[in-house]
């Protein structure tokens, strides 16, 4: 927002009391902003505002009908209540309809990152599933692909995930199709995903607020022992520096979710930085040092022993070939540590910049 817009403020009145806002924001802004609670289920603060399931509805003085607080701009003068027993009643009244839409089943958090929007919405008030019954309009998809489960009995038709492949992706590989109660989510001429423009960066994923779409890796671990744990780190695969947290149970890595506060990447990520984590436990995976003896096979021995042996290497072709011999490359599996050590290890050991990463590109 440049200086011209921050000048531009104005004031309302929110729930008695007055607040100020700056040009352009919206009602359902200005309640974030206040700490007033207003619920949604196709918000994303990333997108375009949708305003399609009306949970985010307040009551505005001087309108006819409640009106959809994420797409309604905010203007001088208003008086808004967010909580209005009515309001009350009818965002309710809507959970209650989306719950009977939707099975009785408890969504593992490894689905997604706001998988549990829905649940969490439904406790907070009491909603039960059963008040409004009848034919439910969602299917599950048998996609085939090893990254996306697409379970659409679950979804509500929010279309957070096809705006962020839309708008964030640009990607446009997932839309919807039919009308009213046949609607459902598709890609083009209703094909699996690995025959569209997907490009499996998993965000479609992590904006679905009811887990009709989970991330299949990671819910390989949902019978795992232990207890959830969530690190934050940043993705080592390139240099653009996406933070991801980094999802735990014990002693073992089960999936990884973009950082929706990470200052390069905002809640993206590539197929790598959200898919490509297997190797850490693979059991091909080297644990111990492997050095080349006189008989030309490989033998496991001490860190001391391949320290010396790679140090004296080294030594050899310094003395007989000089500094520009040694070139580094650092891998982009490693952590981000082990590249900065790498880095240092050839400009401060050798004097030269001739270092690089795999996966630079």
């Amino acid at each position: 927002m440049n200086a011209t817009a921050e000048a531009q403020t104005h004031t309302l009145i929110l729930d008695d009391t007055e607040v100020s806002f700056h040009e352009g924001e919206t009602i359902y802004e200005v309640a974030q902003r206040a700490g007033r609670e207003v619920p949604t289920l196709c918000y994303d603060k990333r997108l375009e505002a949708f305003g399609a399931c009306r949970l985010c509805v307040v009551q505005l003085e001087g309108a006819r009908n409640p009106v959809a607080s994420c797409t309604t701009p905010a203007e001088a003068g208003m008086v808004v209540r967010t909580s209005t027993e009515a309001i009350k009643k009818h965002r309710r009244t809507l959970l209650e309809l989306v719950a009977s839409e939707n099975p009785e089943a408890t969504i593992n958090p490894l689905r997604g990152f706001a998988s549990q929007e829905l649940n969490e919405l439904l406790c907070k008030n009491d909603v039960q599933p059963g008040r409004f019954q009848g034919q439910q309009s969602g299917t599950s998809n048998d996609d085939d692909n090893p990254f996306i489960l697409r379970d659409y009995d679950h979804c509500i038709s929010c279309y957070r995930c096809v705006r962020v492949c839309a708008e964030q992706e640009g990607d446009y590989a997932i839309t919807m199709m039919n009308r009213g109660f046949e609607t459902q989510i598709t890609t083009e001429f209703n094909n699996r995903l690995k025959d569209s423009a997907c490009t499996f960066c998993g965000q479609c994923v992590q904006t679905c607020p009811t887990g009709a779409l989970g991330d299949r890796k990671a819910m390989r671990a949902e019978s795992l022992p232990g207890e959830l744990e969530k690190t934050r780190s940043v993705c080592p695969y390139c240099g653009v520096g996406c933070q991801v947290d980094l999802l735990s149970k014990e002693d073992r890595l089960v999936g990884i979710q973009p950082a929706m506060d990470g200052p390069a990447n905002e809640g993206a990520l590539c197929i790598k930085g959200q898919f490509a984590f297997d190797f850490v436990q693979h059991e091909d995976r080297l644990t111990k040092p492997l050095v080349r003896g006189d008989d030309g096979e490989l033998h496991e021995v001490d860190w001391n022993i391949a320290l010396d042996r790679a140090a004296e290497g080294f030594h050899k072709v310094l003395k007989k070939h000089g500094r520009h011999a040694v070139y580094g490359v650092a891998s982009g599996r490693a952590p981000n540590e082990a590249a900065y050590t790498m880095q240092k290890f050839i400009r401060a050991g050798f004097g030269t910049n001739q270092i690089d990463n795999c996966s630079r590109a």
